[in-house]
Formats: structure tokens, sequence, C-alpha cells
């Protein structure tokens, strides 16, 4: 059952579709007399208002409603035309299915949408083919949209928070954690939690290709990863450090003007003052290892590996800075650094829209398997229907709309339940129909009490409440329009259970264990991918002052890692889930992956080298451990898809006499943190229940390794 704090909100929307659906249906089958704008005025609010997550609240969600009503009528009109037999109808069916299904790539608002958008083309689809009737149809369907979008404004679902506001207030507490306000460390660790997307609104996630929604959301993952490093700081035993000391308060203060340039929507400073801090941070700690050295006193390590977090938590800061200087102002006045990372600052949007797209259009992205899935259910439902010649054969595809899971389980969970559902609905709505005969007045009478009933008890109590009352709200609907008896709830049973197994047989054959395998495979891929920037950056740092850092190459990683954060959010979504903590640590998978990737744009530029290069036992060392840690996430991304590989070792600590002056502390304090993650990982894989059909073929995973590098 819904929590209590949803129920009000599943109140209002119930009152509302009943509302805007009645207020069309009404006058335009009574007064009127036309029984089929009638119907579709009917039907639009419960497609837009209960099939479609439609964002916002008040002004902005009657705004959003009012922009679905141009694809609404343009679907309307194709299934029109296509009704004229069942291939072209259900080849349309297919194209339509993927095209809109797909069209999650551009955020879940989109996403929201796609299920309302799908019914104006099912309905239109099937016999009678009548293209006079086609004004009708837009007549009623634009009557039942406006009258919905009516209702938005007169009863709105209180507003949330908006994402920007959220991460002013995430970002204004890193300043003050920065800043030495004594902000506790499990706040600041919160505080980053509640921003992760799984824990926001979907019509609030900055999931769009645009340039502001993708510097918006690098926003948020980098204050979410600056948090974290704040409490880790400040869990540690203080030190007199006035150098840390200074970065900090630059930190706070670039965190602080951030947080009020998202507040008042006033333009935020060029972003460069921050960059120039960690340089002179950077100089400072060069002098520091070079004093030590030449003096001949122990070097102050527990000071430079203090000052190599502080560091590290600056580069957090200053993406944030960034970013939040490209969602303010677009296009940015120079060219950020790294390129990689800010790759999207200078592209058009056509341009970034076309990445989404085509990165997408792999067999590998989870969205793209949701598409197919769903298209070529609906397809099939649309050619039975059509082949059998089922009455109200729209309730067939209905029903692969609304009981389609990602997995078989779930399918299977949804599909027993409605069949009950619809099995007691239809005994009810047949004895209605036998008691009342042709008393229209008396249907008239009852279709506003089952509308509420049936909207607002269904997501409250579940799907088998859900399908029950829709039947008797379909049956009290249609008895005011033509004649029906009791075979109308026989009929509805048959397309529901026709539906439920074409939608249970698409789902076996395509994809059925939802995520998980694709989360699986993901992860795997983002590790081999990741672990290979280990060695070249190592290198890098074991160079005495180079002239010209070359870049690491890590879009392949970037791109691997948006496949596997989507893998991730759908597997997290599906049902059961959600509290499987049996398997490996996916979240910790990802964690580490953000830190190869940081790790490597940010200690080529700022990392401290040895003076005179490395001692060789420091350099054999530091070489053998980043060849080891490459290894290792080989290892482990083996382990993860079900192959069995040799155990592995630790990580071997450093020599005695690695002074800083001998070997880059930031390098030794880069490699042993992600040792220890590797490790933690590899504990969690290892307690994962195994079965046969999470192996997977390694070498196929490569090979599909190598074509995603590729592309």
């Amino acid at each position: 059952m819904t929590a209590g704090a949803g129920r009000p909100a599943v109140l209002r929307r119930a009152l509302r579709i009943t509302l805007a659906a009645l207020a069309g249906f009404y006058p335009l089958l009574y007064a009127a007399e036309r029984p089929t704008a009638a119907l579709y005025a009917l039907f639009a609010p419960i497609a837009v208002g209960l099939l479609s997550a439609i964002p916002g609240s008040g002004r902005r969600q009657a705004l959003v409603v009012l922009r679905v009503l141009p694809p609404a009528l343009a679907l309307a009109a194709l299934g029109t035309a296509l009704a004229v037999n069942t291939w072209a109808a259900s080849g349309g069916m297919l194209a339509v299915g993927f095209l809109l299904a797909f069209a999650a790539v551009a955020g879940p608002r989109a996403a929201g949408a796609a299920p309302g958008l799908q019914l104006f083309y099912i309905l239109a689809c099937f016999p009678p083919y009548d293209p006079d009737s086609l004004g009708d149809r837009l007549t009623g369907l634009t009557v039942g949209i406006l009258l919905l979008a009516a209702t938005e404004l007169l009863l709105p679902d209180p507003s949330v928070p908006a994402y920007r506001q959220r991460l002013a207030d995430a970002i204004g507490t890193a300043a003050r954690g920065a800043s030495g306000a004594g902000v506790p460390p499990q706040t600041l660790r919160e505080t980053g939690a509640r921003m992760r997307l799984s824990r926001l609104p979907p019509s609030e996630r900055p999931a769009g290709a645009s340039r502001t929604d993708r510097a918006l959301e690098q926003a948020g993952r980098a204050v979410r990863r600056l948090l974290d490093q704040l409490a880790t700081l400040a869990e540690l035993p203080p030190a007199a450090d006035p150098a840390s000391a200074a970065l900090l308060g630059h930190i706070a203060t670039v965190c602080d003007t951030c947080a009020q340039s998202l507040r008042t929507g006033r333009p935020p400073p060029v972003p460069g003052a921050l960059e120039e801090a960690m340089r002179g941070f950077q100089s400072a700690r060069v002098r520091l290892a070079s004093e030590a050295s030449t003096s001949g006193s122990p070097p102050r390590t527990d000071v430079l590996r203090r000052q190599s977090r502080v560091l590290a938590l600056a580069e957090s800061a200053r993406i944030v800075e960034v970013a939040v200087d490209i969602a303010a102002n677009g296009r940015p006045a120079v060219q950020p650094a790294p390129h990689d990372l800010f790759w999207y600052a200078r592209l058009s949007t056509p341009r970034l829209w076309a990445r989404r797209v085509l990165g997408n259009m792999t067999l590998r992205s989870v969205l793209f398997q949701n598409a197919v899935r769903i298209a070529l259910g609906l397809a099939a439902a649309r050619l039975v229907a059509g082949s059998l010649d089922l009455a109200h054969g729209f309730w067939v595809l209905l029903a692969v709309l609304t009981l389609g899971r990602t997995t078989v389980g779930a399918a299977w969970e949804a599909v027993r339940e409605a069949l009950v559902g619809n099995a007691v609905g239809a005994l009810a709505a047949g004895a209605l129909l036998i008691g009342l005969g042709s008393h229209t007045d008396a249907y008239a009478a009852l279709l506003a009490p089952a509308m509420l009933l049936g909207f607002s008890l269904g997501p409250l109590l579940g799907i088998a409440y859900a399908q029950g009352l829709f039947t008797l709200v379909v049956t009290t609907a249609f008895a005011q329009m033509t004649p029906v008896t009791w075979q109308l709830s026989e009929a509805r049973m048959i397309d529901v259970a026709t539906g439920s197994a074409i939608g249970l047989l698409c789902g076996l054959l395509a994809w059925p264990a939802g995520a998980r395998r694709e989360a699986v495979r993901a992860m795997a891929g983002l590790l081999r991918t990741c672990g290979t920037l280990v060695p070249p950056t190592a290198e890098d740092l074991l160079t005495p002052s180079p002239v010209a850092p070359a870049p690491p190459r890590t879009l392949p990683s970037l791109h691997r890692l948006r496949l596997a954060e989507a893998a991730y959010a759908q597997y997290r979504s599906e049902s059961g889930t959600a509290a499987d903590d049996t398997g490996p640590d996916w979240h910790a998978v990802l964690l580490v992956a953000d830190h190869i990737l940081m790790g490597a744009y940010r200690l080529p530029r700022f990392g401290l080298r040895p003076g005179n290069g490395p001692s060789p036992p420091c350099a054999d060392w530091a070489r053998a451990s980043a060849s080891h840690l490459d290894r290792e996430t080989g290892r482990i991304a083996s382990l993860l898809i079900g192959d069995r590989p040799a155990p592995g070792t630790p990580l071997v600590p450093t020599p005695e006499g690695c002074s800083p002056a001998r070997l880059s502390v930031d390098l030794e304090v880069w490699m042993t943190s992600l040792g220890l993650q590797l490790t933690r990982i590899e504990a969690s894989a290892a307690q994962a229940h195994r079965s046969p059909d999470r192996r997977e073929d390694p070498r196929e995973d490569r090979r599909e390794d190598r074509r995603e590098d590729r592309r």
C-alpha cells in the first residue's frame, strides 16, 4: 500500500481525472450526441493523467499537459489512417511503440508521457476503419486534455523543491563544511546521499541531453563527492597545516558563490580563481617536500598526505564551479579542463542529442532493450487482436502496456494479480449489467463513483484492485454508448488474458532477467576500461616536471560509466532488488570508476612529483602496483560476470625510504585507496550467490568491449 504521505496526492489525481473525464464525456454524449468524441474525451484524461507520469504541479503541470496535445493529435490521426488493415496497424504500432519507449533517452519526463501517448495510437488503430470519424476523435481528445489541464490548475499538488534549489542547499552545506563551521561528518554524508538521483522525483532529475541538464547533473555528482571527502577529512586527526586551511577557505568561498548563483539566478564569477589557488597550494607543497629533503629532517608525510586529500577535495569543488558556470551561462568563455570531462560544453544542442541517441543505440543500453521489448509486445498484440478479430481488442494492447515489466518474474506477478482482479471485476460487472439492464441513467450515475474508487483505491491497494475496478469503469461507460450485455466482461477478460500471455512471452524471449545481466556486463566493462588508466597515470607521476603531460583517453570509460549508471538505476528500480544486499556492491563499483577517472584527470596536473625522479625501488613499486591494480580490475570484472579467476593478492605496502622526495605521495594515497576499494568489491562479489543464468561468456564480453570502444 502507498505510504501515507502519498495518499493525498493519489486522491487529488483521481479527483482531477474524474472531473476532467466526465466534464467532457457527459456533454458530448448526451447534449452533442457524439459518442465517438465522448469516448476520446473520457480516455484522454485517463491516458495523460493516470498512465502518464506528468511532472510538476499546478501551472507547470498544466503546461506540460498542453504540450502533450500536439503529439497526441498526430498519433490519433496516424492510428485512424493505419486502421485500414491489420498489417498496417501492426507495423505502425511497432514503429510508434519503439519511438515512444526509446524517448526515455530524453529523460524521465519524456519517458513518463510515453505510455499515455501510446494509448492514443492504440485507440485509433482498431476497427472500424472510419476516416470520417477523425474529426470527432480529435475533438474529444482535445476537449479531454484541455479539461485535464484546467483541473491541474484548480486542484494542484504541493510543489516540490526544484533540482537547482536542492543543489544550492547541498553546495551551501559543503561551503560550511569547508569553512570549519563544525558540520558533523554524518550530516555531510546524509546531505550528499540526498542528491542521489534515485532519491529525487523523476520530474526533477536533470537527465536531458542539453548542456544545462548535463552541467547540473555533473555538479550534483561532484558535490556528492565533495561532501563525502569533507566528511572523511573531518574524521582525521587535526593537524597544523596553514596551507590546507587557506585552500579550504577558497573552497568555502567558491561553494558559497555557486550556491548563491543557483538560488538567485545571477551568473557566477568566471571560473579560474580556485584553480589558481590550487596551483599556489601545489607550489607550497613542492617547497615543503624540497625543504624536508635538503634539510635532512624527517619528511612531514602525515601533513603531505592530508594536503593530498585537500587537493583532491579542491578538484571536486573546481568541477562544481565550472559545471555551475556552464549551467548558468551555456557555453563557457574558455574551454574548461579537462576536456573529456566537459566534452559537452562547446557542442551544439543537436549534436548533444545525436550523441545521446547514438550512444544508446546499442544492445548494451537498457533503454534500447526496453524500447525493443515494448515495441515487439505491442506490435504482436495488435497483430493477434486483429487476426483473431477480438472484440474490444485495444484491451489486449492496454494489458501489454500496463502489465509489462522489465523482468519475467515481475511481469508474472503483475499478470497473476491482474487476472484475479479482472475475474472479480468481470463477475461484478456482469451482475451489474444483468441487474440494471438498459437503464442508461443508472450507469451515468454510477460512472463518477466508479472512476473515483478505481483511480484512487487501485494505485493504493495494488494491481488486482486497479484491474477489477477499471473493469467496472469501462462497463458503466460503454453501457451508456451502446447496448451491452454481460458478454462485455467476458470479452475484457479474454482480451486481458491474451495481452498478458503476449507480454509474458515477449518478456521471456527479450532480456527476461531485466537489467541484472546488463548491470553485470556494464560494471565489468567499466572496471576493465578504467583499470587501463592506472598504469599511464602512475607513469606520468613518475616523470619529473613534464613540459606538457598527455591527457588520458577517458571517453570510452565515460561512455561505459553512463551505460553502467543507467543499468544500475533500472536494476535498483526493479521489483525485489531494492532490498537485495546479497550481490556485489554495484554502487562501490561506480565509486571506484569515479575515483580512477578523477585521479587520471587530477594527478597529471596537480600531483606532487619527486624532484629528481623517483629512486629505483620506489619507481619499481609504483609501476608494479599500477600494473597490479590494472590486473585486479580485470580479474574482479571476470569474477563479476561469473568466471572463476585465480585469487588475487593485496597491494604491497610502499618500501622503506619512499619519502615524498623519492615518490609522489599523491600517487601513493591514490593507489592505496584504490586497492582498498577493490578489495571491498571483491569481498562483496565473493559472497554473491551464483547461478547458471548469471554466467556470461567473457570472450564475448571482451569482443563487445572492443566494439564499444571503437564507437
